[in-house]
């Protein structure tokens, strides 16, 4: 084989790089498409709608890992593209943010029986799409303000050798849907007085895709270390445990990371008060300049 032959080759080898990362995307894009469908055949027959229902969470579920793996590969094989980024949030879009939405619509509010207080049962099932559609316009609102960012700061920055997401990522606030109504097996909401912290929810996801708080983005887990065995062993372990006791252990790692965001701004807040109350000094001046946002910082 000629230089020319192998620079050709090399070249097609380039161009089937490309496509790698738009493949898990494209999973990722279906896995959304099969909840919508699963969404609907819940409504469609009320007799089985818990196992449509559960099914419909499980691919929004699935669905976070293809979408974790797309940008990983395309950065690893050194292929990210413009038209890859654009698909990315168009996925985005749809799995984690149209597919959640009508999901947590028809799993809280839809079901409602008809025994319940019939103004009772409107006002919830108007304020539940209400806030369903909020939690849409936030996700894409994520989406918009990630692909403008490029020094995005937190308003409570964290450590200077940390990177952190401004905002809950879409994916998460997706995945805290799904793994709510996974975890209740996909049998729908029944109860008014269970539809009012669904409400809240809902509304709490929303609101925290469009904040400025940070969430732990785990970027600092590199796999291309020399010696990656104990983390490729402690990663095999919890895919394990995530996999057996799916419906709990995916539910409780979902409320953590978002009450891990609630906490940091807490912790914050109470910090800067204390460091008002008590006044300048070195300490203060000291604790405040090792709290400088990391620059490398992205939604």
């Amino acid at each position: 084989m000629n230089g020319r032959d192998q620079a050709n080759a090399r070249a097609r080898l380039r161009r089937g790089m490309y496509i790698l990362p738009s493949v898990f995307t494209a999973a990722n894009i279906g896995a959304g498409y099969y909840s919508i469908t699963q969404t609907l055949a819940a409504v469609a027959s009320n007799a089985n709608a818990q196992t449509h229902l559960d099914w419909a969470a499980i691919a929004i579920l699935f669905a976070i890992p293809f979408d974790a793996l797309d940008g990983r590969i395309a950065r690893m094989t050194n292929t990210c593209s413009d038209f890859g980024k654009e698909l990315d949030s168009l996925a985005d879009v749809i799995t984690f943010g149209v597919a959640p939405s009508l999901l947590a619509f028809i799993w809280g509010f839809n079901f409602l029986p008809d025994s319940v207080n019939p103004e009772l049962r409107q006002n919830l099932v108007h304020a539940g799409a209400f806030l369903c559609f909020l939690f849409l316009i936030g996700g894409a609102s994520r989406l918009a303000r990630f692909n403008i960012s490029h020094d995005a700061q937190p308003r409570n920055p964290g450590r200077p050798d940390r990177k952190y997401f401004v905002g809950m990522p879409i994916p998460a606030a997706a995945g805290l849907i799904a793994a709510t109504v996974h975890f209740f097996g996909g049998f729908p909401v029944e109860a008014w007085w269970v539809a009012i912290p669904w409400l809240l929810i809902v509304g709490l996801a929303g609101f925290l895709m469009v904040s400025t708080w940070r969430f732990w983005s785990g970027k600092e887990i590199n796999l291309s270390r020399r010696h990656p065995f104990q983390l490729l062993f402690l990663m095999a372990a919890v895919l394990y445990v995530m996999i057996r006791f799916s419906s709990t252990v995916v539910f409780l790692m979902m409320l953590v990371y978002m009450f891990s965001g609630l906490w940091a701004r807490a912790a914050y807040s109470w910090q800067r008060r204390r460091r008002w109350t008590s006044g300048p000094g070195p300490e203060n001046e000291a604790s405040s300049a090792g709290s400088h946002p990391d620059p490398a910082t992205h939604s």
